[in-house]
């Protein structure tokens, strides 16, 4: 009986350790705090952490504790039971561009052709990294703070639609929509031969 037990036990932490290793984490940002009491002052840390799958999945958190270790934890925790899925074209960018905002925070991210690379800076970076975006230009307007930057990015990426979510709205075809944008292109292309010959 206590055989079989330890065998269960064992199998869970093996399932645990699998989904750890799946997320990567990146620490984005430690904030020192200092409480003054009777004694002195009494130190604490809050750390913002953003774990993601590299496949499309993100998430973020926030812990507090008294060294940063623990903090850190806490975060990573916190972030991976509130992950995201973002659609992405083709693994790597956005399907079209999108705005988002938190409190006095504005992020403006577009989708970039292969070989763009990320640009993006400061917390932005640590997002997109950890989603496994490769191609993406993104440009952060407001304020700097950390936290509004990534929870604007958030909400950015949360409007993300892409055109099968989009055909099932409508209640169209995928087809219909992806070549309605690949016409458009075409009809530009067109016009601007024309203009040239003319």
């Amino acid at each position: 009986m206590a055989r079989t037990e330890n065998q269960n036990r064992r199998k869970d932490e093996a399932k645990i350790e699998k989904v750890q290793e799946e997320f990567i984490d990146k620490l984005v940002h430690v904030n020192r705090v200092a409480k003054t009491v009777k004694g002195g002052r009494r130190m604490a840390f809050a750390a913002l952490v953003v774990v993601g799958d590299q496949k499309g999945r993100v998430g973020f958190g926030t812990g507090k504790a008294r060294e940063v270790p623990e903090a850190i934890r806490k975060a990573t925790d916190a972030a991976k039971h509130a992950l995201i899925r973002v659609p992405l074209r083709e693994g790597r960018t956005l399907h079209h561009d999108v705005v988002g905002h938190f409190g006095a925070g504005k992020v403006i991210l577009r989708a970039a052709p292969a070989g763009t690379g990320i640009i993006a800076g400061g917390p932005m970076r640590a997002v997109f990294e950890t989603m496994g975006i490769q191609d993406i230009v993104a440009k952060s307007q407001g304020s700097q703070n950390p936290h509004n930057m990534i929870r604007a990015t958030f909400d950015a990426l949360t409007s993300v639609n892409s055109p099968r979510i989009v055909a099932a709205k409508r209640g169209k075809k995928v087809g219909d929509i992806v070549s309605r944008r690949e016409g458009v292109t075409a009809e530009k292309e067109n016009a601007t031969d024309t203009e040239v010959k003319e």
